[in-house]
């Protein structure tokens, strides 16, 4: 039932993936989630604002790691996209 196209959910998914097996920059982000800069910045911005990314070293440049209130929602997401038989990023 994929269209190719991934939701906003399975973005956010994959960015919390990410930064929660390791510490990661903007730049390790967007390549390894797939996204423009544009849609790194309104991602970034958004998971910053709600306390589910957070900055864990200020050096240059920058590293970001999932919060503990971004892993419950990194295992809700999963929970729910896995009974769907969407593509949970490993």
């Amino acid at each position: 039932m994929e269209n190719g196209r991934r939701s906003n959910i399975q973005i956010i998914d994959e960015m919390l993936m990410a930064c929660a097996k390791a510490d990661t920059g903007r730049t390790g982000i967007m390549y390894r989630v797939n996204l423009s800069h544009a849609q790194l910045q309104k991602y970034m911005s958004f998971l910053e604002v709600r306390g589910f990314l957070e900055t864990v070293d200020h050096s240059s440049p920058v590293k970001y790691t999932t919060t503990v209130k971004g892993g419950k929602l990194l295992r809700d997401i999963e929970k729910i996209l896995e009974p769907l038989g969407l593509e949970i990023p490993t």
